[in-house]
């Protein structure tokens, strides 16, 4: 398995789920994205930053929120001020320009991608909900015991609770990467591309969608 260093990539929107039709007549479950006003508002090489990346802007923001350094930024690059920015490293930065727009026709139909988002926050979980545990049998005279996590004492060596314990806290909302999904199709008109299967976060989460990293 080979690295791909020659990565493109969009930002986008995830617009939710929806199904196609392949062409044996199976239902194909695939999440929508929409990848429209994409443009280029950095270019990083070698020389000057030490390594090879180009930063990515989507999203209309108004230039009044947009602060004076980032101001400064964009003018730079010669394009209006964008909500979301994303760097990616790839090593055929001399493709990309500031300034440059980039659509849907980076990812064809059949291309394979890595997609990466923030999940859903679940918020504040027990042991059951976040890991999985099974819970205690509910006859009488259980006391409430169900779903406590028990014991998580080391007893005296090493006398405290180490790091990585599987215990209750927050749940969900971490950055998420699915790889080798493949795109089933890409509207160039109007800026979606229709990605086969589930991908990180709720609808209306920002992804960031790339080339495959691991070649065939």
């Amino acid at each position: 398995m080979s690295q791909n260093t020659n990565r493109t990539a969009l930002l986008g929107k995830k617009l939710g789920m929806s199904q196609v039709w392949d062409e044996n007549g199976f239902f194909v479950p695939v999440t929508l994205v929409d990848v429209s006003t994409n443009v280029v508002t950095a270019v990083k090489n070698e020389e000057t930053d030490g390594y090879k990346a180009v930063q990515l802007g989507y999203g209309q923001v108004d230039p009044r929120k947009v602060t004076k350094p980032m101001q400064g930024h964009f003018a730079k690059a010669g394009v209006t001020p964008r909500r979301h920015l994303a760097e990616v490293r790839t090593e055929n930065v001399e493709d990309f320009q500031p300034g440059q727009e980039l659509t849907a026709e980076l990812f064809p139909e059949g291309a394979q991608v890595d997609v990466t988002g923030t999940t859903k926050g679940k918020g504040f979980a027990g042991t059951i909900k976040r890991w999985g545990f099974k819970s205690y049998r509910r006859t009488h005279g259980s006391h409430k015991n169900e779903r406590r996590p028990g014991s998580v004492g080391a007893c005296a060596t090493p006398s405290r609770i180490l790091k990585g314990k599987r215990m209750a806290g927050r749940m969900g909302h971490a950055t998420n990467t699915v790889l080798n999904l493949t795109v089933v199709s890409s509207d160039v008109e109007n800026g979606v591309i229709a990605i086969k299967g589930a991908i990180p976060g709720p609808k209306g989460g920002i992804v960031l969608v790339r080339s495959a990293v691991k070649g065939a």
